[in-house]
């Protein structure tokens, strides 16, 4: 489990990829971890997958060995986050998200609640990062939601409140990475970004992205990649062709 007291996850996790098993069975899932085993740092189960094969599947990953980062993005008044969060960290996980739009009230008690209980019940605490903007948005759609600031602005807004209310860090696009580095000074700050792509991959459903090697450069601890790996002909190929991307880019 990831010592959410390091100041750089990286040191724990030396390989930043974080594959996305968005599939519809644990199967699936599972045969994924199973050939990508030494080629990924850690495996992210999402609403799709957690909801056709519940919480087993968290258990089932980490019993063969692999770390996961629960992408649920929990979204409610403080207690019943604060609750979702103890159970995520009693599965075992390694990192789990919420959406920073819940408020610093929400996100403190998330992160007392899950502490407490992890002291008392001596186990690792997971980290806890907040969501800021998704990587789907544009700036015209955070205007459809009544949000008219630029999405850089907003993002780095609630970074910073992120930070302000104890949680270890944010999920970003790649995008913004830079400006949450400028803005929060903490190198202990985590940033796990989705939206980033190899060259030449579609970019699908995204809409702020990036490669994986200038995404590490411009300071993101993980890196969530889906489609371009779990699509491809050779999953573990096409992992650890950008796995060695990284490393030429100085990157682990």
């Amino acid at each position: 489990m990831i010592d959410t007291q390091i100041r750089n996850p990286q040191s724990t996790i030396r390989n930043p990829i974080v594959v996305a098993l968005d599939v519809d069975s644990a199967n699936q899932a599972l045969s994924l971890v199973e050939r990508l085993r030494g080629a990924a740092g850690m495996f992210k189960v999402g609403k799709q997958l957690f909801t056709a094969a519940g919480p087993d599947i968290v258990r089932k990953i980490i019993a063969m060995g692999e770390r996961v980062f629960l992408d649920l993005k929990f979204h409610d008044i403080p207690n019943t986050v604060a609750m979702a969060g103890v159970e995520a960290a009693r599965l075992g996980v390694s990192v789990f998200n919420v959406h920073a739009m819940g408020g610093s009230k929400m996100m403190r008690a998330v992160k007392e609640a899950v502490t407490e209980m992890a002291e008392r019940e001596r186990i690792a605490r997971p980290l806890i990062l907040g969501v800021t903007v998704l990587t789907s948005h544009t700036q015209d759609s955070l205007k459809e939601v009544g949000i008219e600031r630029k999405v850089e602005d907003e993002v780095v807004d609630l970074a910073r409140l992120c930070e302000a209310s104890g949680i270890n860090g944010v999920v970003a696009s790649p995008l913004e990475i830079a400006p949450i580095r400028s803005a929060i000074k903490n190198s202990g700050f985590v940033i796990l970004t989705p939206g980033v792509r190899p060259a030449g991959a579609a970019l699908n459903d995204q809409s702020r992205v990036m490669a994986p090697a200038e995404a590490i450069r411009a300071g993101a601890n993980f890196l969530v990649i889906g489609r371009p790996i779990t699509g491809a002909n050779d999953p573990v190929a096409a992992a650890r062709k950008i796995f060695e991307e990284i490393k030429q880019a100085g990157g682990v």
